[in-house]
């Protein structure tokens, strides 16, 4: 048996249906309304048995292309509304042209065309909800356009016809309204998946809470006061409470919500050890993606200097601050310090680690990062680099 397809709504569709259903309505307004203006105006037509064959033809496209643009579960729906809306102008400027068939000029040129302005707007109405205030105001251009050539008034009556004006306002009221409701709903989605990230994270601490975190705890602990060679599986252990820790405490602000601006918070955080302290505030810290990357790139190499050369039982502070005008990371242990010109040496024997690495990706985003050692005391003081970045 062949299982039913099911087709899934995007966020644009989701947003515009209920301005698609509103607009159905609409048409079905203006055909009575279009069928009432037939019948009071038949009379005064040359060829009134046209006239009718045309109505019949408006209303049997208004009753398919309600139906068509009513539809949503169904392969290709997206599509079909575009050759929908194509046709709906089609069918407009044909009818509207044709009001040239049943009556003559002193009727068309002081009247409105055959199918009536307000049928034809439902033409503008869709091709602003299908694209937006530009297809609309276009749209309504066009259809205006149509009705002042019809009706033969180039000239100074087309300044004072309310045709243009309605519809090109029609145009950009719908389409601003759908763009509105595409954007709204996208930010509903994006706000669903971060408060279901939040729930998750929740859910995942409480349960590595009751038992991994624990158990690590109680290894790192027994493991310390036995002593020998149990301090090595203490110490892994240690490290694995602290990653585990910091990984449920950033599973909620790590969502990607696919913006221009990232936190800078979990990047950073990311390095904590049990010889790793990261402090940052408590409000997110929203930098630009590409600047995130490099600072977080260049803290990670300063700790990387600071496992190799500062001493296996060195420990490294990482503070964040951001003073609304400048962010301000500070990487500091108190370890065994750099000898005085051992930075310039290491240039000249080509090892560009420290000023490639860090002072180059600070100073491209406008930046300073300072080793402070030398100055304040040199071997057995240990290191700290300051790292200043701009806001903006």
């Amino acid at each position: 048996m062949t299982r039913p397809r099911t087709i899934e709504l995007s966020a644009a569709d989701t947003a515009t249906a209920p301005l698609w259903r509103a607009a159905q309505a609409f048409r079905l307004v203006t055909l009575l309304y279009a069928v009432g203006q037939q019948i009071a105006s038949v009379p005064y037509y040359q060829n009134q048995r046209l006239s009718w064959v045309l109505i019949a033809i408006m209303a049997v496209w208004s009753g398919v292309s309600a139906i068509m643009l009513s539809q949503w579960h169904f392969p290709d729906a997206i599509r079909l509304r575009g050759w929908v809306v194509l046709g709906d102008h089609v069918v407009v400027i044909a009818l509207m042209a044709s009001t040239r068939l049943v009556a003559d000029y002193d009727w068309y040129h002081g009247h409105q065309t055959l199918p009536t302005t307000l049928w034809a707007t439902n033409a503008v109405i869709s091709a602003a909800i299908l694209r937006g205030p530009l297809l609309g105001v276009l749209s309504g251009v066009l259809i205006a356009a149509t009705s002042i050539t019809v009706r033969d008034q180039w000239g100074q009556d087309v300044w004072t016809d309310a045709t243009a004006p309605v519809l090109v306002s029609v145009g950009l009221a719908l389409g601003l309204a759908a763009n509105t409701a595409r954007a709204a709903q996208r930010q509903l989605e994006r706000a669903v998946r971060l408060t279901a990230a939040t729930e998750e994270r929740e859910r995942l601490a409480r349960q590595v809470h009751d038992g991994v975190l624990q158990v690590l705890s109680y290894i790192k602990r027994r493991g310390t006061e036995i002593g020998g060679p149990t301090e090595e599986l203490a110490r892994r252990a240690g490290e694995q409470e602290v990653a585990l820790r910091v990984l449920i405490s950033e599973q909620g602000t790590r969502v990607d919500d696919g913006g221009a601006e990232v936190d800078l918070r979990p990047l950073l955080t990311e390095h904590a050890t049990p010889t790793v302290f990261v402090s940052t505030p408590g409000d997110p810290v929203p930098v630009g993606r590409w600047a995130a990357g490099e600072i977080a790139a260049a803290v990670a190499t300063a700790l990387s200097n600071v496992g190799l050369h500062a001493g296996p039982d060195a420990k490294t502070y990482v503070l964040l601050e951001d003073t609304g005008d400048e962010l301000i990371i500070s990487v500091r242990d108190d370890g065994v310090g750099i000898a005085p010109g051992r930075l310039a040496e290491a240039e000249r024997e080509g090892r560009m680690g420290v000023s490639r690495s860090i002072v180059g990706r600070i100073e491209a985003l406008g930046g300073t990062a300072e080793l402070l050692t030398e100055e304040t005391g040199g071997v057995g003081f240990g290191t700290e680099w300051e790292i200043r970045v701009p806001r903006g």
